[in-house]
């Protein structure tokens, strides 16, 4: 995940230079290829997870088991969004910044710190154990 965060921030560095040489008026395009680009990376990111949860789970019905306990989930299955959060952060931070000053940085801040505990806390009852649905019980797609 380094080398890609690394061509990340790369990337990130010649859209500020090319901002700075180009000046104001390409700000708007220059923005939304480098989200674009941050996209396609989420994208392909969100395309392996899927593709291997597809591949656990037909693994597991080709043994004819059950599947194990999500309290069993490696650190990025757990951790991912954060992770994904605080990357995009960086470019968010700044881009707030330009457009709205300190109080865009709060607003994006804001956003960040609220998509997480929303995350972090789904699906939880108020006594601290996990709910399950009727009809989701067993589902894939919970945490």
């Amino acid at each position: 995940m380094e080398a890609r965060d690394h061509e990340l921030t790369k990337e990130l560095d010649a859209t500020l230079r090319a901002r700075h040489e180009l000046g104001t008026e390409y700000e708007s395009a220059l923005v939304e290829s480098f989200l674009e680009k941050v996209e396609q990376r989420m994208d392909a990111a969100v395309d392996r997870r899927v593709r291997r949860h597809l591949a656990e789970r037909q693994m597991t019905a080709a043994r004819g088991g059950t599947r194990p306990e999500r309290s069993g989930e490696n650190f990025g299955e757990r951790h991912g969004l954060a992770i994904i959060t605080l990357v995009l952060a960086v470019p968010l931070s700044a881009i707030s910044v330009v457009h709205a000053g300190i109080e865009g940085l709060f607003v994006t801040w804001g956003g960040i710190v609220g998509v997480n505990a929303v995350h972090a806390f789904r699906g939880r009852s108020p006594f601290g154990r996990r709910e399950k649905s009727a009809a989701g019980a067993g589902s894939d797609w919970e945490d």
